[in-house]
Parts: C-alpha cells; sequence; structure tokens
C-alpha cells in the first residue's frame, strides 16, 4: 500500500522530541503494532516515511501528517487504534487514508498560543498588521532578509490573565513563516515566554489539507 498518511497529535512531553527521533519513534511504533513499512532498496534501505512540515522542538500540534508505504493491504480505518498503544506518551495516532494530494499542497496553518514577558496584545496587533515586516534569519545559503507581512493572513492579540494570546494563520511552504520568525521580527519586543501550537492545515485556497 503506497501513497499513505498519517494525521497525528504531539502534545505534551512528546513536544521535545526533535524531528529525527521522531522518525524512530515512528518506525519503531510501526514495527510494534506488526504494521510492515514498505523500505527502499539499495546498499542503505530506509523507511519509506516523511513527515509534512517537521515541528521545531517545544512546538505542540493536533495536526501533524506522515506519509508511509506498507508492504501489505491494511484496514486503514482500523490502524490509529492499532497503532496508538505502541506510541509514547504525547504522540497519538488520529487518522490514517490514501493520500489525496501531495505534502506540498500543504500552504496555511492555524496556529494559537500564549505570549509573557513582553508588550500587550495592542502593540502586537499594531506591529504584524504593518504593510511590510522585514526579519533577518538564518537559512540554508546563509543569514537572508526576508519580508514576513504577505505570508501572515491572521494574526490576533488579546491581552489574557495568563499572557499575551495569540491566534495566528501563517503561509507553512514557499514561503515559510512560524512563529519564531515572527518573534525574531519584534527584536526587542519581543516576549521572554512563547508557545505555540498547531490546530489546523489548509490548502492554498483555505480548504482543508488532508
Amino acid at each position: 500500500m503506497d501513497k499513505l498518511r498519517l494525521k497525528f497529535a504531539k502534545t505534551g512531553r512528546a513536544v521535545y522530541i526533535s524531528h529525527l527521533d521522531l522518525m524512530r519513534t515512528m518506525q519503531r511504533a510501526f514495527s510494534r503494532a506488526g504494521l510492515p513499512l514498505k523500505y527502499s532498496e539499495g546498499f542503505n534501505p530506509h523507511a519509506k516515511i516523511s513527515i509534512i512540515l517537521p515541528l521545531s522542538v517545544g512546538t505542540a500540534s493536533l495536526c501533524e501528517y506522515m506519509d508511509f508505504a506498507l508492504t501489505e493491504d491494511r484496514d486503514l480505518g482500523s490502524l490509529p487504534e492499532i497503532l496508538n498503544p505502541c506510541m509514547p506518551e504525547g504522540i497519538e495516532a488520529l487518522e490514517a487514508y490514501e493520500a489525496p494530494c501531495k505534502g506540498a499542497e500543504l500552504r496555511w496553518l492555524r496556529l494559537e498560543g500564549v505570549m509573557r514577558g513582553g508588550r500587550d496584545g495592542a502593540f502586537y496587533e499594531d506591529f504584524f498588521a504593518q504593510s511590510s515586516i522585514p526579519v533577518e534569519h538564518r537559512a540554508k545559503r546563509g543569514v537572508r532578509t526576508d519580508d514576513i507581512a504577505p505570508a501572515i493572513r491572521l494574526a490576533r492579540f488579546t491581552d489574557g490573565a495568563g499572557g499575551v494570546e495569540a491566534q495566528l494563520i501563517l503561509h507553512a511552504q514557499e514561503p515559510t513563516v512560524s512563529p519564531e520568525l515572527m518573534m525574531a521580527a519584534l527584536g526587542q519586543d519581543a516576549p521572554a515566554y512563547f508557545r505555540f501550537t498547531r490546530l489546523e492545515a489548509f490548502k492554498e485556497d483555505m480548504t482543508p489539507f488532508r
């Protein structure tokens, strides 16, 4: 079975599992569950799994996606029930199905979070409403400066008892804008603490990604 997709959540202590460790964790979970992953051929075979938009360490998500292939047909509807007892705390398989589109079609992410130790909500609301927000960051080919304003669809901030509560919709691929990049754009006005959770994923036209 090729071109399969698993939707899963990564929360709690699992947010501190790195991307490479998560790949190993998933391979072990599939093995323990008796779900035979398909492997590549050659001198260094590897499991045919790939995680779409790997998370930064410390970020939680209710909408992670992993593409995979199995060597035999299985009932995909029952796969989460089979897989979850083999998962570590904080990682939960939500749904498995045949992938209807390419991972590259995931374009927007909706997130929520909290920010503490910085400015108030009105300041952040005004800052991210600017028509241009240049930010310097490290890329594969060195340090570069990008304008992230066009890639922010929604940035709403309200003052709450536990800090500034944020609601974001950010472009996820080509270009990629993350909460970390937004905090970098704030410079000295960045909060001392922030934590975000991915809630939903969408295609370019804002229809749900699957």
